[in-house]
């Protein structure tokens, strides 16, 4: 059997209309996800993908309004692509993000060959407001917990919320995963922020009903939120559970995962490097 094309692997879509004007789109065997927002007179598409060359053709057969494009942070799984697009709104933390996606080898292509290798990016932040025409999303900056440039995204006409990395129902990554060696990281403000962020979540959770993450299955149960607290403070109080196995294939590859355990609480749970949840681990606020 032949092998399948880098293509075929990180570029190979999938897409449904969840609700009328609102597409998820899927990718990597259904591991990760993208989302497509249609209004009267824009459309926006959060996230981007690799970098495979092929989303910008295969989002244009969804819509014929104008696409505007955002990131929910500054990872190449979700920001490799945006060289397909002349313009890309993103988190002015991107810029401590950016070896994640711009280091040579930290994507499978060749990103200079994407159609707008130098396109426009526009920084957002907290409060800010995408008009779609008759639809508005509303941008929520997020503390710095899975990386340095999340962006949460409510729409509250269609009461969907987008938290992209920062919560999820397999597990939550926690380690500096910036490749940035400038990039500041705190494992204690890291938690802290980890719980800050959900918190806003679950201070927001009137106003949309679907909560909808970047990876591993849509829309999932608000319950998390409070998990994803009660992780946090069994970390401070010394009750998480702390687990060697990490039991994912994928981040199991990279060396680095010797350094890394599974922490859980309830349904949540996190990689984070052993030696830095120790350092706070049962240590009290």
């Amino acid at each position: 059997m032949e092998e399948p094309s880098l293509e075929m692997i990180f570029g190979n879509y999938t897409a449904w209309e969840a609700k009328e004007g609102t597409w998820f789109i899927n990718f990597m065997n259904g591991s990760e996800n993208m989302y497509l927002l249609e209004g009267k007179e824009k459309a926006l598409l959060l996230d981007t993908g690799y970098g495979a060359g092929n989303l910008r053709a295969f989002v244009e057969k969804l819509t014929d309004k104008p696409i505007i494009v955002a990131n929910t942070h500054y990872h190449p799984d979700h920001a490799a692509g945006n060289g397909e697009f002349e313009e890309v709104y993103m988190s002015e933390g991107a810029l401590i993000d950016a070896p994640s996606v711009e280091a040579p080898g930290a994507v499978p292509f060749d990103l200079k060959k994407l159609p707008h290798p130098d396109y426009k990016k526009i920084w957002l932040g907290d409060g800010d407001r995408i008009d779609l025409g008759d639809r508005e999303v509303e941008v929520i900056e997020a503390k710095p917990a899975h990386c340095n440039s999340s962006l949460f995204f409510l729409d509250r006409k269609e009461r969907m919320f987008f938290c992209g990395d920062d919560l999820e129902s397999a597990q939550v990554m926690m380690f500096d995963n910036s490749n940035n060696p400038e990039a500041h990281y705190d494992v204690r403000e890291r938690l802290d922020n980890l719980r800050s962020n959900s918190q806003r979540m679950k201070e927001l959770g009137t106003e949309y009903d679907w909560l909808l993450p970047n990876h591993n299955g849509f829309p999932i149960a608000k319950s998390y939120i409070d998990d994803y607290i009660g992780l946090v403070d069994a970390v401070f109080g010394g009750t998480a559970v702390i687990e060697d196995k990490l039991n994912h294939p994928f981040v199991e590859m990279d060396p680095k995962a010797q350094e890394l355990c599974r922490v859980r609480y309830k349904k949540a749970s996190i990689f984070i490097k052993k030696a830095e949840v120790m350092k706070v681990y049962g240590k009290g606020e």
